[in-house]
């Protein structure tokens, strides 16, 4: 009996899928909704019903969200991966582009991250003591070099 699987293949309800997939169904739903992910059928009451090829599209659709692909690659990526032909040199062009992406937002983080130095090692202490209670509302920048009686005109 070539070509056939020595055991049935298994119809899940969206349930089981959310309960291997780790997944909660709203976001099963969801990803229905936006075909990334597709039921091979419905139940006799109108259930989604998945075949367990799912289960691994859902575990590649978490690692691509991860990366922070957007569902319009995620999907994308999917289509090329179901169509059968090879697309290595395809995921590895998102994949280096997503990395130049990540470079990027590196460059910005360190930027906020001296910033923010900057601004803590400019930082002078009042002390605690606040030269007029209705004056604590207004947010003082910390290194100005202007006296209490200044800040309050």
């Amino acid at each position: 009996m070539a070509g056939t699987l020595p055991w049935p293949k298994r119809e899940l309800k969206i349930g089981d899928v959310s309960k291997l997939a780790c997944l909660p169904v709203k976001t099963i739903r969801f990803y229905c909704d936006q075909k990334l992910i597709q039921p091979v059928g419905r139940s006799e009451s109108k259930y989604r019903i998945f075949d367990e090829c799912v289960i691994a599209e859902l575990a590649l659709i978490k690692t691509l969200k991860v990366m922070e692909f957007s569902l319009v690659d995620i999907k994308s990526i999917l289509e090329s991966r179901r169509s059968g032909f090879c697309t290595c040199s395809y995921l590895k062009g998102t994949i280096k582009s997503k990395i130049n992406s990540v470079d990027e937002k590196i460059k910005e983080l360190q930027q906020v991250q001296g910033q923010l130095l900057s601004l803590i090692g400019n930082w002078r202490d009042c002390g605690g003591i606040k030269a007029n209670p209705e004056a604590s509302s207004v947010f003082v920048e910390p290194y100005t070099k202007a006296s209490p009686e200044e800040l309050l005109v």
